[in-house]
């Protein structure tokens, strides 16, 4: 993981993750575990299905979820990648015990 600080990040994301980095709004987020779990939750994802397939699978599956939910925060939250995400984000050793490809139980 490489952590770098941007200031371009959006207005609803405190971080972006495009492997192998990590990019953070702010210094003080480096400190934020929960966030940074999540983030390298991301990061397993994107090494497991490699940075491209990871990148089309989740706009594909964000354009589907917002067809369905017809609103961009309920798409977001709802792509399998995300769901996976939210859900261990706070399971500081998810890492440690996660199998490859988990985020499919989550589609």
């Amino acid at each position: 993981m490489i952590i770098v600080f941007s200031k371009i990040i959006g207005k609803s994301f405190s971080a972006v993750t495009i492997y192998p980095f990590i990019f953070l709004k702010n210094p003080d987020l480096k400190k934020d575990i929960v966030l940074l779990n999540h983030e390298n939750i991301h990061l397993a994802q994107q090494k497991e299905l490699l940075w491209l397939p990871f990148f089309v699978w989740y706009l594909v599956e964000y354009i589907i979820k917002w067809l369905y939910y017809r609103q961009a925060y309920l798409a977001y939250k709802n792509i399998s990648f995300e769901r996976e995400a939210y859900y261990f984000e706070h399971h500081l050793d998810y890492l440690h015990k996660r199998r490859p490809f988990s985020f499919i139980k989550f589609i």
